[in-house]
């Protein structure tokens, strides 16, 4: 015999029989007009039975190929041949065939360590194998009332011995029969809810609404990720009888027998009985299961009970204290009043668990707004009412149903601008709890702030459910959500109250900025949601669409400037000649308004410039009086690029400047000042790559200023005089200064700026200390030479006293 290969275990895991998630029984040829057992066919009959619970031969009249019992039950039947036919069949020798094997206890330590990511989904798991059993007999029951004779509610119920470790779990669903038993538990991987959705689709009566969960067909061996023995008693209404069916976790086989204890019979339905393992034993506490079937199984269609402890007050009467009565003495007249307190009675019973409904599934024209609050903070655990909430059906190719909601403020640590695994969305698949724990597949994480629940009876899972697979249709639902994000966004904004979107852009301003970086598809919609202050409106933020409506008629660009605070943006020198212009300038002060609109570009075909870059053009050009000036300065502009050599690219005339001497702008593709201030403040920043994309500086000055004035004069007439020069240096660092840029050394500066206002105060209130004064600016300048002061004395009388 061979041994079972990787690829022939995961054929037996895709391709296998039915499941317990089938825990009701497939329909029988007298109920129902199709056969789903397949007891009408010997065959597959002998083999079930042979491969399940003899260890003979079958006794089917039909062939049955021959069994290896060395390594437990099989699966299948399936036969493959080994080699393929030859050109010549007559010379070739005839092919042998073997018969796949499954190592049953390998298998299952697969399902159990290797299939499923958290032991919890246990209960999940379970409880969605009740709810495929009450579907399937309140489906049948429709054609077959006699299956409901048996009283009782469909419900489930849980319960649990914390002391012992053990969980019960109670359908009150269709049951199996022991052919069924045999089917459905004694054959991995296969999915009786499968193969009865198959059943109800050939027959055309499938109808709209039987959303059954199992598919896979291993849900049932999820029990044994926590238990190490499983017992299952079940009680079919096609059968008299009641039948127990028990497994162990390491065995490669199981037993079934006959129900005979009368405490343990029940009228119909399936009882799960899990005995833990010594680790796991912390689930059967009553508090845990609860919080698991509210987590997963809220919304199952059928009322979910727990067994849970619980106690009321009553008043009970207190012995008194003989000390007491004999201090109050004898005194049989006084009426004495009976001593009680108050304590709380223990008793245990049933706990509906899962009261919430699922309000997607209900038309969204008979919710009301108080009903959608509602949902939203049980689900999210919220105090506050949202800002605003979507709800939404897609049909078509992708079908899913999903109410979405734009929380009232943002989370306390505001990481999950950065975290793109958020708890905000929770996908569910037939009611069914799947995960909340996503890597952008169904939200980028921009839009990681939005809450909301998705439901969908066809996502492309894995065998688990618990990862999403990646596939068209789950970029479509992605393309959709986003979509009616958006939406939902735009109404907050076109809101009668402003206050709404204000409140929304204090909180998640930030998302939308970051979106504008990291998903170029839906500029068109995050464009119209960007919020800033302006040359023109200071206290109030402005849209785009406003910005474009108060443009100029002659105006081409939208002008922003990017400042690490307002009132900087408000006086920084490239604002001048645009503000007599009156030319509306944004002020970009949030370190990522930068890099989102340069990622932008340009909105209803206006391009975003700069103004604090080189090429500024404002569409008022005079070609013939800048080549005047030119001709005139241009001599002076060598003079000064020579002076500072490598510290700037250029000397130029500015067009941007009316009231300031010079200005420092950065190159045309390098960082602004505010980038090159960002990124050097990085924990991680890279600071070699910081000369290469500062790139080029241009000192622009203005040439109807008189301190350039004066140094054009100087420079005609005494180019080499030091004053000259150092004035030139103190033009340029001031120039840094006020364009935003942080002087290469500061101390040189102060330096130089103690000077200058020595030599402005020198004997303007105090002429005795004139001759110190002139003193110490010559050693400041290194001057050799003496000068001699003259004192001039102060008359009595005129000093201080």
């Amino acid at each position: 015999m061979h041994k079972l290969s990787r690829l022939s275990s995961s054929s037996i895991l895709r391709n296998g029989g039915s499941r317990y998630r089938g825990v009701a029984s497939s329909i029988s040829s007298s109920t129902s007009q199709y056969d789903l057992t397949g007891v009408n066919d010997s065959n597959q009959s002998a083999s079930r039975w042979f491969s399940s619970i003899t260890t003979g031969r079958s006794n089917s009249s039909h062939s049955t190929p021959k069994f290896n019992l060395r390594n437990g039950f099989y699966l299948s039947n399936r036969y493959e041949s080994t080699s393929a036919a030859a050109s010549d069949a007559t010379d070739s020798p005839p092919a042998e065939k073997f018969e796949y094997q499954a190592e049953v206890s390998r298998l299952m330590d697969l399902i159990v360590h290797s299939l499923y990511s958290n032991k919890e989904v246990f209960l999940r798991e379970l409880i969605s194998n009740a709810s495929d059993a009450l579907d399937k007999l309140r489906f049948l029951s429709v054609t077959d009332p006699g299956l409901m004779k048996e009283s009782g509610e469909l419900d489930i119920r849980v319960q649990t011995d914390k002391d012992n470790g053990i969980i019960t779990i109670t359908d009150s669903g269709i049951g199996m029969t022991r052919e069924e038993i045999v089917d459905c538990l004694g054959t991995i991987a296969q999915s009786g809810t499968a193969k009865f959705l198959k059943a109800l689709k050939d027959s055309k009566d499938s109808g709209s609404d039987n959303n059954l969960i199992g598919q896979f067909g291993v849900g049932f061996y999820s029990a044994f990720l926590v238990a190490d023995r499983v017992v299952v008693s079940t009680k079919s209404p096609k059968s008299e009888k009641q039948y127990v069916w028990e497994g162990e976790a390491n065995a490669s086989s199981y037993t079934i027998r006959e129900e005979t204890d009368p405490e343990k019979l029940i009228p119909r339905g399936t009882r799960l009985t899990l005995y833990l393992k010594r680790d796991d034993k912390g689930f059967a506490h009553p508090e845990r299961v609860q919080k698991l079937v509210k987590n997963y199984s809220q919304f199952v269609s059928f009322p979910i009970y727990t067994w849970q402890e619980k106690g009321h007050t009553k008043e009970v009467e207190v012995d008194e204290d003989p000390a007491e009565v004999k201090k109050e003495g004898d005194d049989s007249q006084t009426e004495k009043k009976k001593k009680t307190k108050t304590v709380v009675e223990r008793y245990w019973d049933w706990e509906l668990t899962n009261e919430t409904k699922p309000l997607w599934l209900r038309n969204p024209k008979e919710v009301t707004t108080e009903e959608y609050n509602d949902f939203y903070k049980q689900t999210f655990n919220e105090y506050l009412e949202p800002l605003a909430s979507s709800h939404f059906t897609t049909e078509g190719e992708v079908e899913f149903r999903s109410v979405l909601y734009v929380p009232a403020i943002s989370p306390t640590g505001k990481d999950d601008i950065t975290n793109p695994k958020t708890k905000n969305i929770r996908l569910y698949v037939k009611r069914v709890f799947i995960s909340d724990d996503f890597d952008g597949e169904l939200f980028p994480r921009y839009l990681s702030f939005v809450k909301g629940v998705v439901d969908s009876n066809d996502l492309p899972l894995n065998v688990s459910r618990e990862i999403l697979q990646e596939s068209r249709i789950v970029r479509i639902m992605r393309k959709r959500l986003v979509r009616k994000a958006f939406d939902m966004i735009l109404g907050i904004a076109m809101s009668e109250n402003p206050e709404d979107y204000e409140k929304f852009w204090d909180n998640f301003g930030k998302n939308i900025k970051l979106g504008c970086i990291e998903d170029r598809e839906n500029h068109k919609r995050l464009s119209p949601l960007l919020r800033f202050f302006s040359s023109q409106a200071d206290e109030v933020m402005i849209s785009l669409d406003e910005y474009v409506e108060n443009m100029k008629p002659e105006q081409k660009d939208i002008y922003y400037i990017a400042s690490d605070s307002l009132t900087s943006a408000q006086n920084a020198p490239f604002l001048e000649k645009l503000k007599e212009k009156e030319y509306e300038v944004l002020f970009l002060v949030d370190p990522i308004d930068e890099v989102a609109i340069q990622n932008l570009k340009s909105y209803k075909e206006k391009n975003f410039v700069d103004i604090s870059k080189e090429d500024l053009d404002m569409g008022d050009k005079d070609e013939e009086k800048e080549k005047q000036v030119k001709q005139e300065f241009g001599v002076t502009c060598d003079w000064m690029k020579k002076r500072l050599g490598d510290k700037v690219a250029s000397v130029q005339i500015s067009n941007r400047l009316s009231s300031s001497p010079c200005v420092l702008v950065s190159g045309k593709f390098g960082w602004s000042a505010n980038m090159e201030r960002l990124m050097k403040a990085q924990s991680l920043g890279d600071t070699s790559s910081l000369d290469y994309m500062r790139g080029r500086r241009v000192l622009e000055i203005n040439a109807d200023h008189a301190i350039i004035k004066n140094l054009s004069v100087a420079c005609k007439s005494s180019p080499d005089d030091q004053e000259a020069l150092r004035a030139i240096d103190l033009l340029y660092n001031t120039a840094l200064i006020s364009s935003g840029f942080t002087p290469e050394n500061p101390a040189e500066l102060g330096g130089k700026i103690y000077e200058m206002m020595g030599m402005a105060l020198s004997g303007k209130w105090s002429p005795a200390i004139e001759a110190e004064v002139i003193k110490q600016s010559n050693m400041i300048n290194g001057s050799e030479a003496a000068i001699e002061a003259e004192v001039v004395p102060v008359e009595a009388g005129t000093g201080h006293k």
